[in-house]
């Protein structure tokens, strides 16, 4: 099943469930169907989540820790965590104002996972169990505020940071997928979620020891090799594989 959050014709945000080229409107996130459709060429999707806070896993594969770092003799043993704020997230096929406080604007494409319900003190074997379902994320980053700034709020969580979409997968195995990025049609990235330091069981579970995730939350899995800086008027796409492509450009 793919959720949807979605502006109508009059400017009004829903929730619904696509089926083929139209949306079936629910009453919020998971609630009934409201009897109301939608045409999917009549309305405009939004970022499909409404986080409390959005969870962001660094260095989650091997071969980004060597394009960043140089060296992999010494392997995270737990995840590294961040957060975003939820005024980072954009919208499928926004355009993204060039940030005035950086010269060095990454791109890094990720598996996202949206929270299905309250989650505190989970298992590994459990975590699953509470993940709603899946989309495709950026994690924006101002490069060079990240290296000289005491915290990462200016890098990772300014305005328009996190673009999130097209919908949410319900039905889908996260274990292998295929992750690619593009920008202006080349392949930057590609890689697969298998290729995870940490599974997303792990991810949750861990998380969850020390913060709880309500519905609705947002975790970003970690990017694989091949980030590297967007310009005025690039077009990045991620896609992954079973949930579809999120796709972005970069504006003044």
């Amino acid at each position: 099943m793919r959720i949807a959050r979605f502006m109508d014709g009059k400017g009004i945000v829903r929730w619904g469930v696509m089926e083929e080229e139209e949306i079936k409107e629910t009453k919020g996130l998971k609630g009934p169907y409201t009897g109301e459709k939608y045409p999917l060429k009549g309305v405009r999707l939004l970022a499909p989540a409404e986080p409390t806070k959005i969870v962001c896993v660094g260095k989650n594969y091997v071969d980004h820790i060597e394009e960043m770092d140089g060296e992999v003799d010494q392997l995270p043993k737990e995840p590294g965590l961040f957060l975003k704020a939820p005024n980072a997230l954009a919208d499928p096929g926004e355009v993204i104002p060039y940030p005035h406080f950086t010269n060095e604007f990454h791109y890094e494409g990720e598996l996202a996972v949206v929270i299905a319900k309250p989650m505190r003190m989970v298992s590994d074997e459990e975590a699953l169990n509470y993940v709603l379902g899946y989309t495709c994320a950026f994690d924006l980053t101002a490069r060079d505020a990240q290296r000289k700034d005491l915290q990462w709020i200016r890098a990772k969580s300014a305005d328009k940071f996190c673009p999130l979409g097209p919908w949410i997968e319900t039905d889908l195995d996260p274990t292998d997928l295929g992750i690619k990025t593009e920008v202006n049609g080349q392949v930057r990235q590609n890689s697969r979620t298998s290729l995870m330091i940490f599974s997303l069981k792990k991810i949750l579970s861990f998380t969850s020891s020390f913060m709880t995730l309500l519905p609705g939350d947002v975790v970003l899995t970690g990017t694989p090799s091949g980030v590297g800086e967007l310009h005025v008027g690039d077009v990045a796409a991620v896609t992954i594989e079973g949930i579809g492509t999120l796709q972005i450009s970069v504006g003044h």
